[in-house]
């Protein structure tokens, strides 16, 4: 055989595996994940960082003016940019009891949720930081934990409660779960947690000279909706993920508007025999008796 033909049949078979290849990996990727959606240099992003996702970009507020248009009336964003940046450390309150129909006034932490708490205020007080102010849930569970949590942090440390970190339903999960609440409370307290989004979830104010560290004492639903929304991500996904009694999820906002998860429901602090909360039972109960019926509320 000639080196000229060989070197044509080395040409085909070479191609001739690059198609075979290419069809046999086609099987295997979804519609989403397909060949012309995998990372490459000059590939477009799915769906693009807003900037001013916190209506907090300098020089906006007017946009364009129309031809007979006066907006001299309208408040315009300062030209200064922020250089401070923001930490919010998002902390779930520690196990409660759940005995009975008790209300929340009744759902008091547990001798374990009280250990989870102290050692949590123990890990705040060893990392140090600088820290700004504490917000707390007034729902007993998170407002006990706060309590605990402040023994072990600065006395002047300005603190504060707030309704609006309230625990309660969002946005109905996708899949769709076990958990379920009746659609006109999805779409009030959905409201009201998104409310709590807006009114801490923002980069600093142009006044701010140094980074802040304020913590956020408040609920599992609570805390997954805010991560959700502050990273940009679909908030129906906010079921997606399990957030640890007493564990922290800090989240940084820098001046540009960029919103980084350092940690997501860290619980390093606590020893394992700490972790065990009702969920790890409850779940367990649920896929042996599916007990759960349409518009019942599975209150963490």
């Amino acid at each position: 055989m000639s080196g000229r033909l060989l070197g044509v049949l080395k040409a085909v078979g070479m191609a001739g595996g690059a198609i075979t290849g290419g069809w046999m990996w086609s099987k295997y990727l979804s519609p989403v994940v397909s060949a012309s959606t995998l990372p490459s240099p000059d590939r477009e992003p799915v769906l693009k960082w807003d900037y001013n996702w916190d209506k907090r970009e300098p020089d906006t507020g007017g946009g364009p003016l129309d031809n007979d248009q006066d907006r001299s009336f309208e408040p315009k964003l300062s030209s200064k940019k922020p250089t401070a940046t923001r930490h919010l450390i998002l902390i779930r309150h520690g196990l409660f009891n759940r005995e009975g129909k008790c209300d929340d006034t009744q759902r008091e932490l547990t001798e374990l949720g009280r250990e989870q708490a102290e050692f949590t205020g123990k890990r705040l007080k060893s990392l140090n930081l600088p820290y700004t102010s504490l917000v707390y849930s007034t729902m007993k569970r998170a407002t006990e934990t706060a309590q605990i949590i402040l023994k072990h942090l600065d006395p002047n440390l300005p603190v504060k409660s707030c309704d609006l970190l309230r625990e309660g339903g969002t946005v109905p999960p996708e899949p769709a779960f076990g958990y379920w609440k009746a659609d006109h409370l999805y779409y009030q307290e959905g409201a009201r947690i998104e409310a709590a989004f807006r009114h801490y979830f923002h980069r600093a104010d142009p006044s701010q000279k140094e980074d802040s560290y304020e913590i956020l004492v408040c609920h599992a639903n609570v805390i997954r909706y805010l991560t959700c929304r502050g990273l940009q991500l679909p908030p129906e996904v906010w079921l997606r993920f399990r957030v640890h009694h007493c564990s922290m999820t800090h989240i940084m906002i820098k001046p540009t508007g960029q919103v980084t998860a350092l940690t997501i429901g860290e619980y390093s602090h606590l020893p394992p025999d700490k972790l065990v909360g009702w969920e790890d039972y409850y779940f367990k109960e649920l896929q042996k008796e599916q007990f759960i019926k349409k518009n019942d509320y599975i209150n963490v």
